[in-house]
């Protein structure tokens, strides 16, 4: 029997929001927690599903339209679920359509409005135009964040939230403001697929270690070669929009 500490990762909706690589967030998750010297164990959340008792990290990525309407009905039925984690602490990362639906609402192009659970305070548009293409921003605590943007939501934040990052290359929440994302408390949500977490180890590192101080006290980061995040990194960065 293993002695390690054990860390509980859940994916939200794998099989309605996960596009454009999302599930590499996952991967991304596990390997590193393991490599920091947890055991991990792997939790999926699909529609129906009981929730569980014991999550450390959330996951969840990006979908179609047609993919947020068939969850509509179940994430605000977890909704209360996940607003208390988040309240306690706990880390989250969202990408694209679930970052729209941890907000407020997300209204359609053709007028629809898909209700949010409120977690975070924004609100989601459809815009006329896509938003494709590589981008890179910049963040205090986590230097250059680069991924690949492609979605028609335009998204802004309220009062209560703050910019995940600063748009250096690309549109961003809605190509207007500057800002990338959302950072509240340990919840991450962005826009960035590619997936983001490959090219963006710090981020990965940050959920994980807020998970485990969170649960047993402390947190002790194992030094990780980081060499061929690196280079992929560096061209991410070199890639025209």
């Amino acid at each position: 029997m293993s002695h390690k500490k054990e860390l509980i990762i859940l994916q939200l909706y794998p099989r309605d929001m996960n596009i454009y690589g999302d599930w590499g967030n996952t991967l991304v998750l596990k390997k590193r927690a393991e490599q920091h010297g947890y055991q991990v164990r792997l939790l999926e959340h699909n529609p129906g599903d009981k929730f569980p008792e014991q999550v450390d990290i959330v996951v969840g990525g990006g979908g179609q339209d047609s993919g947020q309407l068939a969850i509509q009905d179940d994430l605000a039925s977890i909704g209360p679920d996940l607003i208390e984690l988040a309240e306690r602490g706990t880390s989250m990362l969202v990408i694209c359509g679930l970052y729209q639906l941890f907000g407020k609402f997300f209204k359609t192009i053709d007028g629809t409005v898909i209700p949010g659970i409120g977690l975070l305070d924004i609100e989601t548009v459809g815009g006329q135009e896509r938003l494709i293409g590589n981008i890179t921003t910049y963040s205090d605590e986590f230097g250059e964040i680069i991924g690949y943007e492609n979605h028609s939501g335009l998204t802004t934040l309220g009062r209560g939230v703050k910019p995940l990052g600063v748009v250096r290359k690309g549109a961003g929440n809605n190509g207007q403001d500057d800002g990338e994302g959302v950072h509240w408390r340990n919840v991450i949500g962005t826009y960035l697929h590619g997936s983001l977490l490959p090219k963006n180890p710090k981020i990965a590192d940050y959920l994980i270690a807020e998970a485990a101080a969170k649960r047993y006290g402390s947190f002790t980061p194992a030094d990780i070669d980081d060499s061929l995040a690196e280079q992929a990194r560096r061209v991410a960065i070199n890639r025209p929009r």
